[in-house]
């Protein structure tokens, strides 16, 4: 097979994985054309990536509800609340921001087991078990910030998640050395990475991609991973945002692909009742799930208060619906069992990049919502579409 035929039958064979980077890179070109390159200035592009934080969280545990045929509508206001309930620990209460951390996240898993409690043992479906708890969500914040309405936080290091950035070595002509070195190094552990994959499917007589498209596939990524570090160098650098998102896919993508655990989640979501007559636990992976994404909406709570720099009574609405556009932007199946944390954080940032470049160019916020819809139903026909053609 020749290198142009096996590329072209790997684009066909792995259109839902590389649709949406093809789809992301023409929304890139797009906006950067129409708005004479602003959209892809390093001060926009790190907004862009800030603004997307707390959604691409949401959607990474998002995305693993769906797989395993299920949905939360609760995570936008446990979102709002959580990050409220820190506020008030940093303001009213007084306590640490090390301290305050770790209990929001607690508190996070708690609300998201309850979830799972309520679908796995009581049985009752997530729609109406998450639409309950959403409703709770919602008056627990309205509660906690009737007094005053917004709460204001003024401590600098809560703040620095949603607006600092890391610490920079030095200047290297205009740019970020320390962010420069990072991107060298997720470059270098990427490459390590494909080719110990790679060495390991030989050994167990996988089949592997010939050596060109290998070849290829190294250079394409390493190169967007230096023109991103290379933008973001050219402003600020990595914000702590961008940090804790990538620190977020990367143990989850370990997670889901290298553990048995990640394995049991994807059998579930094929088929739950084979997976139960394996002898996989159906309500403990429920449970784990929910508690995962109760976890990832505290995070994202934080984020976002943190960015806004106070807790608000409308904080966290939308949110839900947000994290499973982009999860379904990001190539998650409707009908379960597929799905990837990395294409979630791509949506995500797909649909931020929508925004950012239509207010760059002044569309109005009427239209904005029309072509977002457009762009997810654009999305769930596409994953329809394959699954008939597979099937």
């Amino acid at each position: 097979m020749t290198f142009f035929n096996e590329a072209k039958f790997l684009i066909k064979e792995n259109i839902r994985d590389y649709g949406m980077y093809i789809a992301l890179f023409v929304i890139l070109l797009t906006f950067s054309i129409l708005t004479d390159g602003l959209f892809m200035s390093s001060r926009n592009i790190s907004n862009l990536l800030d603004s997307a934080g707390y959604i691409a969280v949401l959607a990474v545990g998002m995305t693993l509800v769906i797989v395993i045929r299920h949905i939360d509508l609760s995570v936008g206001f446990a979102a709002g609340f959580l990050g409220a309930i820190a506020a008030i620990f940093l303001t009213q209460l007084n306590v640490s921001v090390y301290v305050t951390i770790p209990i929001i996240l607690a508190l996070g898993i708690l609300a998201g087991l309850f979830n799972g409690f309520l679908i796995a043992q009581i049985g009752i479906p997530s729609f109406v078990a998450t639409l309950a708890a959403m409703l709770i969500f919602r008056g627990a914040l309205l509660r906690v910030t009737e007094r005053t309405g917004t709460i204001i936080v003024n401590d600098d290091k809560f703040n620095a998640l949603g607006n600092g950035f890391i610490p920079s070595l030095a200047e290297v002509n205009g740019l970020h050395l320390l962010t420069l070195i990072i991107g060298l190094i997720g470059i270098l552990l990427y490459i390590y990475s494909e080719f110990a994959n790679r060495k390991n499917k030989q050994k167990y007589q996988f089949e592997v991609v010939s050596n060109g498209i290998f070849v290829m596939k190294l250079v394409l990524v390493s190169a967007v991973i230096a023109y991103i570090t290379w933008i973001l160098a050219g402003y600020n650098g990595f914000s702590w945002t961008v940090v804790i998102m990538v620190v977020v896919v990367i143990i989850y993508h370990f997670l889901t692909t290298k553990t048995i655990l990640g394995r049991h989640i994807y059998a579930v979501g094929s088929n739950p009742e084979a997976a139960h007559l394996s002898g996989i636990s159906v309500k403990k992976i429920t449970y784990i799930v929910f508690g995962s994404m109760g976890m990832l909406a505290a995070l994202s709570g934080i984020l976002f208060t943190s960015r806004l720099q106070s807790a608000t009574t409308t904080a966290g609405t939308l949110f839900e619906l947000d994290a499973i556009a982009a999860a379904y932007v990001g190539g998650v199946s409707s009908a379960g069992g597929v799905g990837k944390v990395t294409g979630a954080i791509i949506g995500a940032i797909v649909m931020a990049s929508l925004t950012s470049g239509m207010n760059l160019m002044g569309v109005g916020i009427s239209y904005q919502y029309v072509i977002r819809g457009g762009v997810l139903a654009a999305a769930v026909i596409f994953d329809v579409m394959t699954r008939r053609k597979r099937g």
